[in-house]
């Protein structure tokens, strides 16, 4: 039976599924395989498992070999590449008065095309700097324009936790995120506060949100008249993680009680 490998090209990146035939594959395995646009390098992040097909299905590329030290010679040469190309389209750009940010290049792993990436608040007509750049860089050149949030991913960056952004180190696509979320969870909505490094809401509002609206369920409403030891008075805040709310008596005190504590008004 035909076996099936995932394999990644980029942290973070999508997974592609690749016919492995008779190599004995392991996660962590970098290998070349055959894409669309020629010759890729990936690392192994699936293990083989049996293919079922269907009708559906395009036909599975195949893993040419086990990348060896060659292979992985030439990503680091495609990679000095890279670095040269971006200043030289640095150059251009300010030469040609373009108003776009150039980000990243990438060279495709047989070393025939460069494709540039940039943000932009609009079109950007770029056909004379592609001329420049095909003339100075002999090759194959594609510009390729991306939203912000795609910029974070690809650049990457430390989030206000600490930690990488999710983006570029596990998150394989994005989800959508509103404020409605923060409000949720009762997070500040200072935007300089739940915005990410790309200037949108962060993608980890959305990791707890279905906890708080479970949670939330068994609570009144902000604004709801109910009863406690203290007296009669009104819920002016949740605080869903530790099971307790925050009420406004009629003195107007505020106190907070257990939500198992409390008897809600009919």
């Amino acid at each position: 039976m035909k076996k099936v490998v995932g394999v990644r090209f980029k942290a973070a990146g999508k997974i592609y599924d690749f016919d492995c035939g008779q190599y004995d594959l392991n996660i962590g395995d970098y290998v070349v395989v055959e894409t669309g646009q020629g010759l890729g390098l990936g690392m192994i992040v699936v293990s083989p498992f049996p293919y079922v097909e269907r009708k559906s299905d395009r036909t599975l590329k195949k893993v040419i070999r086990i990348a060896h030290e060659k292979d992985l010679n030439q990503r680091k040469e495609n990679y000095k590449i890279e670095q040269t190309a971006y200043k030289y389209c640095q150059t251009c750009i300010v030469k040609l008065e373009l108003k776009m940010n150039l980000f990243s290049v990438e060279n495709s792993f047989d070393g025939d095309k460069l494709t540039f990436f940039f943000t932009s608040e609009g079109r950007v007509d770029f056909r004379q700097l592609v001329k420049m750049l095909a003339k100075q860089l002999v090759m194959k050149i594609e510009m390729r324009q991306v939203g912000i949030r795609n910029q974070a991913k690809m650049c990457g960056g430390m989030g206000r936790c600490g930690q990488q952004i999710c983006c570029s180190s596990f998150l394989e696509k994005f989800e959508h995120v509103s404020i409605r979320m923060a409000k949720e969870q009762n997070l500040s909505l200072n935007p300089t506060k739940i915005s990410g490094q790309c200037g949108r809401l962060m993608c980890c509002l959305n990791y707890e949100n279905e906890v708080y609206k479970d949670l939330k369920k068994k609570y009144p409403k902000i604004g709801k008249t109910v009863k406690t030891k203290d007296g009669k008075g009104k819920v002016i805040r949740h605080n869903v993680i530790c099971g307790r709310l925050s009420v406004r008596l009629d003195n107007r005190s505020d106190v907070e009680v257990k939500i198992d504590d409390i008897i809600q008004e009919k």
